[in-house]
């Protein structure tokens, strides 16, 4: 952990939050002189009436809007060399990302291939990327992976079947339109994997090495919100007030995590996402409670901490740590996460899992020191 408090913070995106907040993206792009953009989108997103709304607001200032609908869940690298293909033959002067962390993270790699050309897996390393990318606006439509204001993009690769990170400043978009209206719509299950997702962002930003103290702020809020709010998201989809802390606490982890890290509950499941092309929100919900038992001695103060902000009372760090990892494994069952072996996963994968898990550039930020032997033993309790 980052005692000395010798951190850096940036946060390059500007952030518009509040109902109907996305109304003020086209006077955005009018004043950056912006001529044409390209949509990017998944077929589900493409279906809802907003986006009908969002698309004749832009349109109204004069401004062409081209669409592609083709991101899939766990965004793969075809889906952002085929994005690239089009905006860079349109020559668009910007991007507008809609939907879930899939369309925003697929956009932030298509910003970079469509104006350095080649393979997005070439931009693994960030030090590739020499040159001025194409400007980014966000619309997030879950409450989950904090995407919209953060400077990584997820990346399969479907040859490896592994996901890979581009992490860089110049890849954050310019402007979050965050509007909880739009979750409103959200079922159930896709509101309780999101929300799950959003937790393990807050927990590990604030467990992991890389924390520090506005990076702790930051998490630890979002840990009380979500905590507060997860399950009446889930079973009062209305329910104005939830959707709100949902979204205000997926934002702040997303703020948490970009400025921190993740660790060895994110290793895991996007190995799992990788292999599998599991969604990834259920991934870091099922492997959270686990990880963090595997963690709890490693960071008994830090879990204390997160028990004390989903209010809970004990005499003692270890109690407290503890009380945190049932909490935790209670609420994944309160809002009807499925089970480790609802994946698919076989046995024989394990080890391959396990290295996959163990290679992940955030592996060395997790609390305790993990090998490939080490996740192999996660993997195996979790699938017992």
């Amino acid at each position: 952990m980052n005692t000395q408090h010798n951190f850096g913070f940036i946060l390059p995106t500007e952030i518009q939050y509040g109902v109907d907040a996305a109304k003020r993206l086209p006077e955005e792009l009018s004043a950056h002189e912006v001529k044409s953009v390209l949509l990017i989108t998944d077929k589900v997103i493409r279906s809802q009436p907003f986006i009908t709304n969002i698309v004749d607001s832009i349109v109204a200032e004069d401004i062409r809007v081209y669409l592609f609908d083709q991101v899939e869940a766990n965004p793969k690298d075809r889906n952002v060399e085929d994005a690239a293909e089009q905006a860079a033959n349109l020559q668009v002067d910007a991007l507008v990302a809609v939907g879930g962390g899939s369309p925003i993270d697929c956009a932030k790699a298509v910003s970079v291939v469509a104006t350095h050309g080649g393979s997005v897996r070439f931009y693994a390393d960030a030090s590739k990327i020499t040159g001025e990318v194409l400007p980014l606006y966000t619309i997030p439509t879950t409450a989950g992976t904090g995407s919209e204001v953060t400077f990584s993009s997820v990346i399969t690769n479907t040859q490896e079947r592994y996901k890979f990170t581009i992490k860089t400043p110049k890849i954050a978009p310019r402007v979050a339109y965050i509007d909880p209206v739009l979750t409103h719509s959200k079922p159930a299950e896709l509101t309780a994997a999101t929300g799950m997702d959003a937790l393990t962002h807050a927990i590990e930003a604030y467990t992991a090495k890389a924390a520090n103290p506005l990076s702790d702020a930051a998490a630890l809020y979002a840990v009380e919100l979500i905590h507060r709010h997860l399950e009446t998201a889930v079973n009062e989809p209305e329910n104005a007030a939830a959707r709100d802390g949902m979204m205000t606490g997926s934002l702040l982890a997303g703020i948490a995590f970009s400025h921190s890290d993740v660790a060895g509950v994110h290793c895991i499941a996007e190995a799992l996402g990788g292999k599998y092309d599991a969604p990834h929100g259920v991934c870091n919900a099922i492997a959270l409670p686990m990880m963090m038992e595997y963690n709890r001695d490693y960071a008994l103060e830090r879990y204390a901490r997160i028990a004390r902000a989903m209010g809970l009372e004990f005499q003692s760090d270890a109690e407290g740590a503890g009380k945190a990892v049932e909490r935790v494994k209670q609420l994944a069952q309160e809002v009807g996460l499925p089970e480790f072996r609802s994946l698919g996963v076989k046995e024989d994968d394990l080890q391959e899992l396990a290295e996959n898990s163990a290679r992940n550039g955030s592996n060395a930020d997790n609390p305790r020191p993990m090998a490939a032997d080490d996740y192999l033993q996660v993997l195996r309790n979790l699938m017992s």
